[in-house]
């Protein structure tokens, strides 16, 4: 697929998609936003994909919103009804959030590669990835208290989830930067890498490793953790059940176990 925002290939069923503006720090304007979306839905519906990078180009991983985005919102909703306008901007709002929880709807699992800066909206975005890995340089900062404005497109939704509701008020309160160390301590991060090269080695190996295992069972995972963060234990129980009287008796299941008699590495369908 072509992009004028992003970069994105595909070797070996690891698919990489690069935030692309570098000489805007990536700060992620309406393009960005659109194609981000059409990135991780491109994921979700190629076969050969098994997992998914995401990471930034050039200084940092991203800027965040670009304030000329914001800054040009006015004519875009504007009404002579001011109900009109209000209600046109809920819908921009939603559709915002829509494009980075596509990242969560993609049935693959998505790895967050972070190097530099992890800006404002940055944070809304590592947070819809099922893993997320920085290099010892990246820093991360939930910017959208020093511009007089509330999060509003998941970070203070998923964040409180991932890191406890007192470190993510802390953060949200105060929008101070935090370290990737700091990030690792509190969990937001899997692993810290020491170089931003180690960071892709080591994030690419996790992702082939992934990328190795039956694709059926991978989505399949991936929807119950996502489904049991938001239900109970006993709908979660519920779902898999259900699921797997759907999914078990696959051939992914006949190969995995024909495989491990034979000593040998299992070889499954896209």
């Amino acid at each position: 697929m072509e992009f004028e925002t992003l970069s994105v290939t595909l070797e070996d069923h690891i698919a990489t998609v690069r935030l692309n503006r570098p000489e805007k720090a990536n700060a992620m304007n309406a393009t960005m936003w659109q194609e981000i979306r059409k990135a991780f839905e491109w994921v979700d519906a190629t076969p050969e994909v098994r997992v998914a990078i995401l990471q930034g180009e050039g200084r940092l991983f991203t800027a965040g919103i670009d304030l000329k985005m914001m800054m040009g919102l006015g004519p875009q909703i504007q009404n002579d009804c001011d109900g009109r306008t209000r209600e046109a901007l809920r819908r921009v709002i939603l559709d915002l959030q829509d494009t980075l929880t596509s990242l969560e709807r993609c049935r693959k699992p998505v790895l967050a590669a972070i190097h530099g800066g992890c800006v404002g909206g940055g944070i809304d975005l590592i947070t819809c990835a099922d893993m997320r890995y920085a290099s010892s340089d990246a820093y991360f900062t939930i910017k959208e208290i020093d511009i007089g404005m509330t999060a509003d497109v998941g970070t203070l939704q998923r964040l409180p989830r991932l890191i406890g509701e007192g470190m993510a008020r802390e953060l949200a309160y105060t929008g101070r930067n935090f370290s990737a160390a700091e990030a690792r301590e509190m969990r937001l991060l899997n692993r810290v890498f020491d170089t931003r090269e180690a960071l892709y080695a080591g994030v690419r190996e996790i992702a082939a490793s992934i990328a190795a295992k039956s694709p059926l069972s991978v989505r399949g995972t991936k929807e119950m953790i996502t489904y049991g963060r938001d239900h109970s234990v006993a709908d979660g129980l519920n779902y898999i059940a259900t699921w797997n009287a759907a999914m078990l008796m696959s051939k992914d299941l006949q190969e995995a176990m024909l495989a491990n008699m034979e000593k040998r590495a299992p070889v499954f369908k896209d």
